[in-house]
């Protein structure tokens, strides 16, 4: 298993003269706030300014795609995060929140000039997702900001 918070500082560019958007999800909010704050502190480790990191909420997972879309449509962003938590239930529910965001987030990549980087944990279990955000595998938003950051850069 790999520790999500686990990388090279040293390969990581300079951020300080860049603006990032993050959307975050509402559900599951013990997980997202922790994937937020693992984020924007990495981001700022990195140099970021915390005027320059711009955080908007949005009700569920699948909102995501909308968050992320106005925000690339919005001049001045470097890159875009999306931080969310689906966690597995009894009905197939999982499945397509899953597979929209999926998708969603792939089309914009595609026709976005704004790299939108995929912040969403798809998990069996609420243990697997603490695992993956602070937990002992280290925090999926930690990875997401280096992400944004060398997208950014790209």
């Amino acid at each position: 298993m790999h520790n999500l918070s686990d990388y090279d500082f040293a390969k990581v560019p300079d951020a300080s003269n860049m603006c990032f958007g993050i959307v975050v999800s509402e559900w599951n909010p013990q997980i997202t706030g922790a994937l937020l704050d693992g984020a924007v502190k990495t981001l700022e480790k990195h140099g970021a300014l915390p005027e320059n990191i711009h955080v908007k909420t949005v009700p569920g997972s699948f909102e995501l795609i909308y968050g992320a879309h106005q925000m690339t449509r919005n001049d001045g962003y470097d890159a875009i995060i999306i931080l969310g938590s689906v966690i597995r239930g009894e009905t197939p529910h999982f499945d397509y929140i899953c597979q929209g965001v999926t998708y969603g987030i792939a089309r914009l990549n595609a026709e976005s000039e704004v790299p939108v980087i995929y912040g969403l944990l798809t998990t069996d279990t609420l243990e697997q997702a603490q695992d993956r955000s602070g937990g002992r595998l280290g925090n999926k938003g930690d990875e997401c900001a280096v992400d944004a950051i060398k997208m950014a850069k790209f």
